[in-house]
């Protein structure tokens, strides 16, 4: 299986007055295509300013990084702008969506930025498939004050996947979201992985990362554990027996 990400003996130092802080330590790894990894640490782990350097977010002191084979660690602004629009797709935990635009309009705003525009058909036409791939395509002219938690997640996974990345970074995705909303987002997940993409997902939650395939778990800028997960959690499954339990609890409540 060939790497879509390669990071050989990443470095990344901070001047921070007379202090150097050394927030990520001499990192090599390599995600594969299709893998499903979960990036797991406590505060000032190194975890957030990896997964920087991995969106193209900020640039490595030393080292060397690979997507898809071309190196970026030394590109200017303007050419990591063009890897992120082209390479990677990005979720956040808050969701970013844009209140007083539709979810429609909200999935094409990447491909406004691409350096090859197309057409505003084939721009419509993309951003709904993208939008019926997360199971959204009748809130389609919802604005986002009309929209769940939930759903507002997957028109920002919709948006993410419109410039077919080759990985999608998802920073604490189901961070604001209750439990069986969390489910349905990671249902999401793996039915995209299962298709062929590879996602990178940052989590503090334990329960979360049994979701992916590999764990990976940061400490004083060092990687310290990369492991296949043994007993993956299948979002289905799952999602049953969140229904199971709310279904008994309400027939607890009405007797």
């Amino acid at each position: 299986m060939s790497a879509v990400v390669q990071l050989q003996d990443i470095h990344k130092t901070y001047d921070s007055g007379e202090v150097k802080v050394h927030a990520v330590r001499g990192v090599s790894l390599e995600i594969h295509r299709g893998d499903f990894i979960a990036v797991m640490g406590a505060s000032g782990s190194g975890k957030s300013t990896m997964m920087n350097l991995i969106g193209c977010l900020d640039r490595p002191t030393s080292g060397t990084y690979l997507i898809d084979g071309v190196d970026v660690s030394g590109l200017d602004r303007d050419d990591l702008a063009d890897i992120r629009n082209q390479k990677l797709g990005f979720v956040f935990q808050g969701f970013n969506l844009l209140s007083r635009t539709t979810a429609l309009e909200n999935v094409e705003l990447p491909m406004l930025y691409a350096r090859n525009r197309v057409s505003a058909k084939a721009l419509r036409v993309r951003a709904e498939h993208c939008l019926n791939i997360v199971g959204l395509s009748q809130r389609a002219d919802h604005f986002p004050s009309q929209l769940s938690g939930g759903q507002q997640q997957r028109v920002a996974i919709a948006r993410a996947l419109v410039n077919e990345p080759q990985v999608l970074v998802a920073d604490e995705p189901t961070g604001n979201l209750d439990s069986k909303t969390s489910v349905e987002i990671l249902d999401v997940f793996q039915k995209l992985n299962e298709q062929g993409i590879t996602i990178l997902m940052v989590t503090h939650e334990l329960d979360i990362a049994r979701y992916a395939k590999r764990n990976l778990v940061m400490r004083d800028g060092r990687v310290v554990s990369d492991i296949t997960v043994p007993k993956r959690l299948h979002a289905p499954t799952e999602m049953q027996k969140l229904l199971a339990a709310e279904t008994e609890a309400k027939l607890t409540e009405a007797s």
